[in-house]
């Protein structure tokens, strides 16, 4: 509830291979998840309408993994379709929202080493608790 921009502004980097059509499902089904719709179709201000249905919108820039899913506009909107046919894990739904909140990264361990590497800051969630004595030195 609220307004568009009521709270912080919340992201996070995500490995594109694996992880941004994931996301893409994560966000487009997140209205029918609220019980706000039956159907990702019928929410008005989803990219969903575009993806899968095909509706224009200026405001939409396909991603490439988007893209690489057809050469042909209804070839690339059924196979979109048809990844909402599997249900979204509950430790996938876990790990986006955990790196949504926290500014992590969400991919792979290689992924997410080469970023902590390249930004010189930790990158994931850290282990809960205090340290273990001496290992702070």
């Amino acid at each position: 509830t609220g307004t568009l921009w009521e709270g912080r502004f919340r992201s996070c980097l995500a490995q594109s291979d694996a992880y941004v059509l994931t996301c893409y499902r994560y966000i487009e089904l997140n209205p029918a998840r609220a019980g706000m719709v039956d159907d990702p179709g019928d929410y008005p201000w989803s990219s969903y309408q575009a993806n899968a249905l095909g509706k224009p919108n200026e405001l939409l820039t396909p991603h490439p993994d988007y893209v690489a899913l057809g050469a042909a506009d209804v070839d690339r909107r059924r196979r979109y379709r048809a990844l909402f046919d599997a249900r979204l894990e509950a430790k996938t739904l876990a790990d986006i929202r955990s790196a949504t909140n926290g500014n992590f990264v969400l991919g792979n361990k290689r992924f997410e080493d080469e970023v902590a590497a390249m930004v010189r800051r930790r990158v994931t969630p850290g282990k809960p608790g205090r340290p273990k004595r001496g290992s702070c030195r």
